[in-house]
């Protein structure tokens, strides 16, 4: 029996794929721990490590355009809303949007799957001009050479948070596309001590965030993706029903998870957004996610990552195969 190398997250849903008591038909999976699993992505989108990984979604978009010899399935495994994600310095002065127009606003690589979404929304939602904001970065792109001109580079070894309580930029995200973490993604990755929201300290350029958040989701249909399932292509073209295998077994190992744990109380996170929208707070499949593809698509070639005739047709950005919404 062939074996497969997977790197993925620490998920509860995909335990019981890791574990063995979910199968794919005709491999054996060999589970490879990477912490933190961002740290897996560059490894995979650039030494092709690994036979199946999760990736940034935005990273595996881009990985197609440059001809990385990888493919897809329709699974993403995290999810996430972003109006919270944007805090603001204490001295800035920002209260709302428009004001960061001509602003410094640090994100830990502009990239990152964070940024592409809150800035689609600022832009599209709110008629930010992202091309007047300075986006200050700490670490490197995945595939690098499609950043644009208004970014710089950290170059003295001080996190983004301390720079953010410095006054040196305005504001940030937060979490590990921002303020959370120092540095690029490796093994012992550690928080960069971040400030407390506060008098005293940052505060949230949507203190509403989630009334926000639903009202867009509602308004849309658009529900951020946070992972997506990559294979080296050279296994799908050796043995073409691997993707509809590999699809059904994560779907089988989420259906277990939710059967054991229908509030899903081994990650809050995703049963508090189910509950926001009123459905599978990680669907996967085609259908269930097209407009949420299609809208990653738009943000990333309007931010320049994606040229402009780049599909957003999902039935084309993915392996061909069989996935039912699951």
């Amino acid at each position: 029996m062939n074996t497969l190398s997977v790197a993925l997250g620490d998920y509860p849903h995909v335990q019981a794929l890791l574990g063995g008591d979910v199968t794919v038909n005709g491999y054996a999976v060999e589970p490879v721990e990477v912490s933190p699993i961002i740290g897996a992505y560059r490894r995979m989108i650039r030494d092709l490590e690994f036979d199946v990984c999760e990736l940034a979604p935005t990273s595996y978009l881009m990985a197609l355009q440059a001809g990385v010899p990888l493919t897809g399935i329709p699974v993403f495994l995290n999810r996430r809303f972003h109006h919270a994600d944007v805090q603001c310095g204490s001295a800035s002065g920002i209260r709302f949007p428009a004001d960061l127009k001509g602003t410094r606003i640090g994100v830990r690589a502009y990239t990152v799957t964070t940024g592409v979404w809150m800035r689609g929304i600022l832009r599209d939602e709110y008629d930010l001009d992202i091309d007047t904001v300075k986006w200050v970065v700490d670490d490197d792109d995945h595939i690098e050479g499609r950043a644009p001109a208004n970014v710089e580079r950290v170059t003295d070894g001080r996190s983004l948070g301390e720079l953010l309580r410095a006054g040196e930029i305005d504001a940030a995200f937060s979490g590990n596309a921002g303020t959370g973490r120092a540095g690029a993604p490796r093994a012992g990755w550690s928080a960069s001590a971040e400030q407390p929201a506060g008098d005293d300290g940052p505060y949230p350029l949507f203190p509403d965030h989630e009334v926000l958040a639903t009202d867009w989701y509602l308004r849309t249909g658009i529900y951020p993706l946070h992972s997506v399932i990559a294979i080296r292509r050279d296994l799908v073209d050796r043995d073409p029903e691997l993707p509809t295998a590999l699809y059904a077994a994560f779907a089988e190992s989420k259906r277990r998870q939710i059967e054991a744990d229908p509030q899903w109380s081994a990650l809050p996170r995703l049963g508090k957004q189910g509950r926001q929208i009123r459905t599978d707070p990680i669907p996967y499949g085609l259908q269930a996610n097209d407009a949420s593809v299609r809208a990653l698509v738009k943000f990333s070639r309007d931010q320049g990552l994606l040229d402009k005739d780049f599909s957003a047709d999902p039935a084309l950005l993915f392996a061909k195969g069989d996935y039912p919404d699951a």
